[in-house]
């Protein structure tokens, strides 16, 4: 495709963006002293400004790019991982998992396992974790130089290397405030930049009625091509999208990954913590009018031969290419140049929270609790700076080699249910059930981690006969479909669920025969031993279940309407 050019002012607009969130981190260095201010951002911060942090952290590459670019494969079924693969699963962390989270003054997700259950179980899931962030982050880089590279001819290397050293910059310096407040900034980047490619690509093709017309069933509705894997572009079923990912895979996420959790951890209060991710969940539904609109949008124009997707070296379609592509059609010259730099703030607001998340797990979970257990705060701080570097550093060895070895990909879907998978189960008994203990919660994690990685493995080297992929995704009706097997799709769901299912049977054998901590132990940290939340004098417009109940009331409206 023709390399876009930047006018002058498209360039001002770009440089203005990077010196103010450079600027912003340098400002913010002064009120980051202290680890609860570096680390939590001081534990002050209102409704509005962590319900945005909350949802800009979950905008990265893999979100804006690649799900705009999985509509044009996949149709309106990409509209799940909004609606009933968010949802959901962000109303129960507000309603009944932020209390046990907010009351126990932790500082990370690993630090409720160690309250909880107990060191090893802590250190599992905080090495799991950086490893996954680091790997998330790379590849966020990856891509962004990729596209960037591909639409603009950047230098792939520069590109990546001055985004890189810009997050670093103001992490290190502002610590968890700074990621905050530019997410906030690039949640409204994102929104002016590119909601207006959502609205001229409909003008364009004649409005919602034009956008729809002459596409296929497949391609336009939720739910009335699930009833049958061969229906439905993605080939799963509804049970597949409400069991793999509606629970496992979604509560996983939302619940349990300290990238997004962090948001709602710096609230100035219980009640803010718990409306955070449900204030959240109306940001999260309406993302779709950007993502799945510009990607319908593009398959239309492909369609019609208005544009062409770009290809690798290889030949194969580059869909992550549509998005650029459109914003090349309809932004002028000025217009352009906000289109970039919300592309940019999108890549740089998935990176600020990888490496704010990597810098307080890496810095609590495992160099206070293994390297040196009486860092003062100032030491901790200064850690925590230097890991943000140190992190950056290795996302960009980890984008080298996405660049060498582009099927990474693969893999950092599957690390979601390698490690968020199993981990929902052990946070949902060990918060539910006062049972659990904590070699039951240890062994069934592992379980759990073994169990999604093996199942990888196996569907990714073909070890089974074709009729087991059927039977392992609970299909085996659609066995008659061999020699072709389920989508890739529907393995990663069923592979999540299965990680689930082994570490919440293992886990409850396991604690049956061991010996449960005391009541005492546990106050605060599980359901009947933690006060609940005193909301009489709170009024009923701002309570969580008033906010939670007209959240699902959309939610329902949606899937009804675009059935």
């Amino acid at each position: 495709m023709e390399v876009i050019h930047l006018s002058f002012w498209d360039w001002i607009i770009i440089v203005l963006y990077f010196g103010f969130v450079i600027g912003l981190g340098w400002y913010l260095k002064k009120f980051a002293d202290t680890k609860e201010d570096f680390f939590l951002a001081g534990r002050k911060n209102s409704l509005w400004v962590c319900s945005i942090a909350f949802v800009s952290a979950n905008l990265g590459a893999l979100e804006i790019l690649g799900w705009t670019g999985g509509t044009v494969k996949y149709g309106m079924f990409v509209s799940h991982f909004y609606w009933i693969g968010a949802i959901p699963a962000m109303i129960f962390l507000g309603l009944y998992m932020m209390p046990f989270y907010y009351s126990s003054r932790i500082h990370s997700i690993p630090g409720y396992l160690l309250l909880r259950f107990d060191e090893k179980s802590r250190l599992l899931n905080a090495i799991s974790f950086a490893i996954m962030t680091v790997l998330m982050s790379g590849i966020n880089l990856y891509l962004m130089a990729l596209v960037f590279h591909t639409i603009l001819g950047w230098n792939w290397d520069v590109c990546m290397w001055v985004s890189a050293a810009a997050v670093a910059s103001y992490i290190a310096l502002g610590g968890l405030l700074s990621a905050i407040l530019t997410e906030t900034l690039q949640f409204f980047l994102i929104w002016f930049g590119l909601f207006l490619v959502s609205i001229l690509g409909l003008l364009d093709v004649g409005g919602f009625s034009g956008l729809f017309e002459g596409l296929p069933e497949r391609m336009t509705s939720l739910w009335a091509t699930a009833g049958n894997p061969g229906n439905n572009p993605m080939g799963v079923t509804w049970y597949g999208i409400a069991i793999g990912l509606g629970f496992v895979l979604s509560f996983g996420y939302w619940t349990t990954d300290f990238l997004i959790v962090q948001r709602a951890f710096a609230a100035k209060d219980l009640q803010t913590a718990r409306l955070t991710p449900i204030v959240a969940s109306f940001f999260k539904m309406a993302l779709p009018f950007i993502v799945v609109v510009a990607g319908l949008v593009a398959y239309k124009l492909a369609q019609t031969g208005v544009i062409a997707f770009t290809r690798d070296a290889s030949g194969n379609v580059n869909y992550d290419s549509a998005l650029p592509l459109l914003i090349a059609r309809y932004y002028p010259s000025g217009l352009l140049g906000l289109g970039i730099t919300a592309l940019l703030a999108g890549f740089m607001a998935g990176q600020a929270g990888n490496t704010s998340a990597f810098n307080t797990v890496f810095t609590y979970d495992i160099y206070k609790a293994a390297i040196k257990k009486d860092a003062s705060d100032q030491h901790l701080v200064l850690v925590g700076r230097v890991i943000t570097v140190v992190g950056i550093l290795l996302s960009v060895v980890t984008a080298y080699v996405a660049k060498s070895f582009p099927t990474i990909m693969d893999y950092i879907q599957a690390i979601f249910s390698w490690v968020n998978a199993p981990l929902f189960a052990t946070m949902l008994l060990g918060m539910f059930w006062k049972r659990t203990t904590s070699e039951g919660a240890f062994w069934g994690l592992i379980a759990g981690m073994l169990t999604s990685f093996t199942l990888f493995l196996a569907f990714k080297f073909k070890w089974f006969s074709c009729e087991w992929y059927y039977y392992l995704t609970f299909m085996p009706s659609s066995r008659s479909l061999c020699p072709a097997i389920p989508s890739d799709m529907t393995l990663n769901l069923w592979q999540a669920a299965w990680a689930w299912i082994v570490c919440f049977v293992l886990t409850i054998i396991i604690s049956l025969f061991t010996k449960p901590k005391s009541d005492e132990e546990l106050q605060g940290l599980v359901k009947g031993l933690t006060p609940n939340p005193d909301l009489e004098k709170v009024p009923l417009y701002r309570r969580p279940l008033t906010w939670a109940v007209v959240s699902m009331a959309v939610l329902i409206f949606l899937n009804v309407y675009f059935w």
